[in-house]
């Protein structure tokens, strides 16, 4: 089974202003409402791969039922953890000459709802997949992502773990099967600033000496990279297309990566799958479909 962990999702408010000005009123021209958080778009990209998850994480108020009600539409599985004080926030992103985010803190999120996670983690079998992805809530203790990883490192599980800075670093010495920071944030954490996926390989190869299995490095346009725990290298440009809505890009191509090494147990067709996923669901508005993902591994050098 594939459990997604989301710390704080969101119902997302996406809105068309074609020229939106500060300090007046603004009409849309166009409104959609969909749930977000990190985790939760690995589910929905995995369930358009094809496979089933559990999304798990926290929610609060009408706001944590709606999130639910809008992935259950999608067919997607939750067990979300209902906080008594707050609501799952609302992200407000305006889209009109700039685009413009607005997003909320999110419920207060007491110990014993932590308590109640570890609980449900308890319930995973060996082989099962864990995705641990995004920011954590302030509320929120700094090392939660190296606790769960301890707790559960009894437990023959295929981690992945998509985080930033101390959040990721601080679960390596528990060897997550998949990290996958962006260029950037892999700059950030060893001072550097990568323009290239040749460098890009080589801090890649310092977090795997770190402790992680194998890291995959996404870099917009300019491509990405893989290094594996058996000592392979991959790494290609992106394919070609017109990029309408990067919101997602990254989860996706997590969900491609997962999905393509758990139907084939082959590094090769998971980050092409991957990198492919990343990029036709930047190609679109939403998520993309695996028809769309399937199209652009055929034409991928």
């Amino acid at each position: 089974m594939i459990y997604t962990v989301t710390f704080n999702p969101s119902l997302d408010y996406m809105v068309t202003v074609p020229e939106f000005t500060p300090g007046r009123v603004n009409r849309t021209g166009e409104e959609r409402m969909y749930p977000g958080g990190k985790g939760i778009n690995v589910s929905i990209m995995l369930k358009n791969l094809g496979f089933d998850s559990m999304a798990l994480g926290f929610m609060a108020g009408f706001t944590g039922d709606e999130i639910v009600e809008l992935l259950k539409q999608q067919g997607i599985s939750s067990d979300f953890i209902r906080v008594k004080e707050g609501i799952s926030r609302i992200n407000v992103k305006i889209r009109g000459d700039q685009e413009t985010e607005i997003n909320g803190k999110g419920p207060a999120i007491a110990p014993e709802d932590i308590a109640s996670l570890y609980r449900q983690l308890d319930g995973l079998q060996d082989g099962d997949v864990l995705v641990l992805a995004g920011s954590i809530p302030e509320v929120m203790p700094d090392l939660v992502y190296r606790d769960i990883m301890e707790y559960l490192q009894h437990k023959k599980l295929m981690i992945t773990v998509d985080a930033t800075g101390e959040l990721l670093i601080n679960v390596l010495q528990y060897h997550p099967f998949l990290v996958k920071p962006n260029n950037h944030e892999l700059g950030e954490i060893f001072g550097v600033t990568i323009t290239d996926r040749k460098e890009a390989a080589v801090y890649a190869k310092k977090l795997q000496e770190m402790g992680a299995a194998n890291v995959l490095v996404s870099m917009a346009g300019q491509g990405a990279v893989l290094v594996t725990e058996d000592g392979q290298f991959f790494e290609t440009l992106p394919p070609e297309g017109k990029v309408v809505n990067s919101v997602g890009a990254g989860d996706s191509m997590v969900a491609g990566f997962l999905a393509g090494y758990l139907e084939s147990r082959d590094y090769e067709k998971a980050f092409r799958m991957g990198v492919c996923a990343g990029s036709a669901s930047a190609f679109s508005e939403g998520f993309a479909g695996r028809d769309e993902i399937e199209t652009l591994m055929g034409k991928m050098r």
